[in-house]
C-alpha cells in the first residue's frame, strides 16, 4: 500500500467510558452495543465505505477485549494496528504521540473518537486536508455548550474558553471577530508536525497549542445530517431511537 493509496485513521478508544455507567463495567466503551452492534464495529464499518484502509485503534480499559474483538471480526482488505495502552494511559494528547511509529507511511491521519456516530463526508475532508498546506484541521460545529475553541479571523485555533466559568487558556488576548466553535470529537492531523514532540501523558489541545505556534490548525465547519456524541445512556438512547426511525 503506498502512500496516495494508503488512507489512515486512528479511533480513540482507551477512554474509561465512565459516563456510561454499568454500561462499561465489564467492557470498553468501544464494545457497547448501538442497535445492536459495538460502537467501534459501527464506525470502521462507515469508514471503510468511505475509503479508508489503515485503522490504528488505542486500547486501555478492557483492551484485550478489543483485540478479541479483532480476532473474531474480520475486516477485508483493510490494514489494522493497536496502540497498547493498557500500562498508561496517556490520555488524547500522548495517545496521539504514542500511535505515530503506526503513521510512519500516512501523508495524513483521520482522528476519530470511538464514541461518535455521523454521516459526514470523511473522503472528500481527508483528500481536501491533504491538498492543504495546514498541519491540522478541527472539524467543529455551532452547537450549545458551554466548553469552546476559539478561532481567530483566519480561523486559526488560539485557545479554550469555558463561557460558564470564562476560563481561557489562549496565548493571545480575545478580539470582537474571534469565532467560539464546539469540537466535534473529530479532527486530522499530518503526521510528519507531530514527530519531533516527546511522547508525554497530555491533552490534544496542549499539543494542538504548541503545533500552532509554528504551523496552521484550522477549524472546519462539518457538514452533516447526523451527529452523536455517544458519552451518556440518554445520549445512546436517542442515537438508538433516531436511527431506526430512519430505517
Amino acid at each position: 500500500m503506498n502512500n496516495n493509496e494508503r488512507r489512515s485513521v486512528f479511533i480513540l478508544a482507551a477512554g474509561l467510558g465512565t459516563r456510561l455507567k454499568e454500561l462499561t463495567h465489564d467492557k470498553p466503551k468501544a464494545l457497547v452495543m448501538l442497535n445492536g452492534r459495538p460502537i467501534l464495529d459501527i464506525v470502521i464499518d462507515n469508514l471503510i465505505k468511505q475509503g479508508f484502509n489503515h485503522f490504528v485503534i488505542n486500547i486501555h480499559h478492557y483492551g484485550e477485549q478489543i483485540i478479541n474483538f479483532f480476532e473474531t471480526r474480520k475486516y477485508k482488505n483493510i490494514e489494522i494496528d493497536i496502540s497498547d495502552e493498557r500500562e498508561m494511559l496517556y490520555d488524547t494528547g500522548g495517545g496521539i504521540l504514542k500511535a505515530l511509529p503506526y503513521f510512519i507511511k500516512s501523508n495524513a491521519v483521520l482522528i476519530h473518537n470511538v464514541d461518535i456516530i455521523t454521516d459526514i463526508d470523511f473522503r472528500s475532508v481527508y483528500d481536501n486536508f491533504i491538498k492543504s498546506e495546514d498541519s491540522a484541521w478541527l472539524l467543529t460545529q455551532e452547537r450549545n455548550n458551554k466548553r469552546k475553541l476559539v478561532f481567530d479571523n483566519n480561523d486559526n485555533f488560539v485557545g479554550r474558553y469555558n463561557i460558564e466559568t470564562k476560563e481561557y487558556d489562549g496565548g493571545i488576548n480575545i478580539q470582537n471577530d474571534f469565532k467560539f466553535l464546539s469540537f466535534s470529537g473529530l479532527h486530522l492531523i499530518k503526521p510528519k508536525y507531530f514527530s519531533n514532540l516527546t511522547l508525554k501523558k497530555c491533552y490534544i489541545f496542549d499539543l494542538y497549542k504548541e503545533i500552532a505556534k509554528s504551523n496552521n490548525v484550522k477549524s472546519k465547519l462539518i457538514q452533516n445530517n447526523y451527529w452523536f456524541d455517544l458519552g451518556t445512556q440518554e445520549q445512546l438512547k436517542e442515537a438508538s431511537s433516531w436511527l431506526l426511525s430512519q430505517k
